[in-house]
């Protein structure tokens, strides 16, 4: 059997691609750690900004230069959006592959080792020839999965690329999420995390009237295991303010947000594409924590972006203040080729703003930390679950998460523990705060439940 090496880069819906290439590739290739013993390597790439890219052509040589003889494929994001170019410019490449039709990879495999150089962009297939694959090589910590339920995005926000590369929106067909979802508890999942541009935009491109996001968690919550839902990131103008009621009568779905306002200056989010205000964002913050007082909420800041000045920069400012978010992500804007904000500016004066924005991403950081840290105080003292990542070698030590606390993103839970598996679900008390990670000690052995 012969072997091959993946490279994931980029986000959680990269990771669900990446598990689902694995999956197919199964029973012809076993997966190695070691890309020098790899007869087949493949870089999942993101092409969201120019970081990502540079990253992604990094990892792409450093992998060719450790073992020149293995077939390597240049997949993902960036493959999809830049095909034609890559195919002239990156000759190393044995395989240029999008990612709308994943399907289509084990007859390119085949074909690069035939010798054949291969430049393959497949169409999304049609919704009744989708299948729900067994992703039997998950690339999370255990215990944890992610489900993604759609593809592409509708809201065309100004600065953003996903609908070039993914397309515009495609849920993917309920009962394929359905049995996903059944497949991964029935092997141990405890968190599942439903991901897609936009959660809330399920169903909304179907022809069937009563499909939609509600529906979806509703007939999600009926199946049998037990796992906890976690949502991650419903576009602010989308959000269904039912979503709170079900989720307080219906304690497998979690608590917890990841809502990205991008900014709070109403000139820069007309300029974006968003319909919110920071007020309205204030609002709906303020209405989340009415109803479900132990929620987390998670956003997203994008600085940098044409037009922001020292008052668009002071508004953000006061709304972190004013929101006292739990977890906050920053971003410095990225000048994408083929988006509309790509117009309102050139590159001497996007470099101007960028400077100034990483000056002013640095303020932010230290008021988000604060802000941040004071959240997580509330937890000291509290009894919660955690769910065991891994241990830490050589010490009594295990990593987990709390349900504050989404996977990669936030601060994690230190267990001062022996003993303990990974995947399991442990009941600790919450000792402190360390910066932004929680420590904690356990008070049981373990249990099915994560809450």
């Amino acid at each position: 059997m012969k072997t091959v090496y993946l490279e994931n880069l980029g986000c959680s819906k990269n990771q669900v691609d990446a598990e689902v290439m694995l999956a197919l590739l199964t029973g012809e290739f076993s997966r190695t750690e070691d890309p020098a013993a790899a007869d087949l390597i493949i870089v999942n790439t993101c092409g969201f900004i120019e970081s990502a890219r540079a990253e992604a052509i990094g990892s792409f040589f450093d992998l060719h230069a450790s073992n020149p003889e293995a077939k390597i494929i240049f997949s993902g994001c960036m493959a999809q959006r830049y095909a034609d170019e890559l195919s002239t410019e990156l000759r190393e490449a044995s395989a240029i592959f999008g990612n709308h039709d994943l399907s289509r990879l084990p007859e390119v495999v085949a074909r690069v080792f035939s010798d054949e150089r291969v430049v393959s962009t497949p169409e999304y297939p049609t919704s009744s020839s989708e299948d729900a694959y067994k992703r039997n090589q998950l690339l999370s910590f255990y215990g944890s999965a992610y489900v993604k339920i759609s593809e592409g995005c509708n809201h065309r926000c100004s600065y953003c690329a996903i609908p070039i590369i993914r397309g515009s929106l495609r849920s993917k067909p309920m009962a394929i999420i359905l049995e996903e979802i059944t497949s991964l508890a029935a092997r141990g999942a405890k968190e599942i995390n439903l991901i897609g541009q936009d959660l809330a935009s399920w169903g909304k491109d179907m022809q069937e009237a009563d499909l939609n996001f509600m529906t979806l968690l509703k007939r999600i919550t009926e199946v049998d295991g037990d796992f906890v839902i976690r949502l991650l990131y419903i576009h602010p103008d989308m959000f269904p303010l039912e979503l709170l009621d079900f989720i307080r009568n219906h304690p497998k779905i979690l608590p917890y947000f990841d809502i990205p306002f991008q900014h709070a200056d109403e000139k820069i989010l007309r300029s974006m594409g968003r319909k919110g205000t920071a007020e309205s964002h204030l609002a709906l913050i303020q209405t989340i924590r009415e109803m479900l007082p132990d929620s987390v909420i998670r956003s997203t800041i994008l600085l940098g972006y044409p037009g922001e000045d020292d008052d668009s920069f002071r508004a953000v400012m006061d709304f972190l203040r004013r929101a006292q978010l739990d977890w906050v992500g920053s971003f410095v804007y990225s000048l994408e080729e083929g988006t509309k904000a790509a117009a309102l500016t050139n590159e001497r004066n996007h470099k101007k703003l960028v400077s100034k924005a990483r000056k002013a991403q640095r303020e932010l950081e230290e008021l988000q930390l604060s802000i941040t840290q004071a959240r997580l105080a509330a937890f000291a003292g509290r009894e919660m679950d955690v769910l065991i990542e891994e241990h830490v070698e050589g010490e009594d030590l295990y990593i987990g998460r709390t349900y504050a606390q989404a996977p990669e993103v936030d601060g994690l839970t230190v267990v001062l523990a022996r003993d303990l598996v990974p995947g399991a679900v442990v009941r600790c008390g919450i000792t402190r705060v360390n910066g932004i990670d929680l420590e904690a000690i356990p008070l049981s052995g373990g249990h099915d439940g994560f809450h």
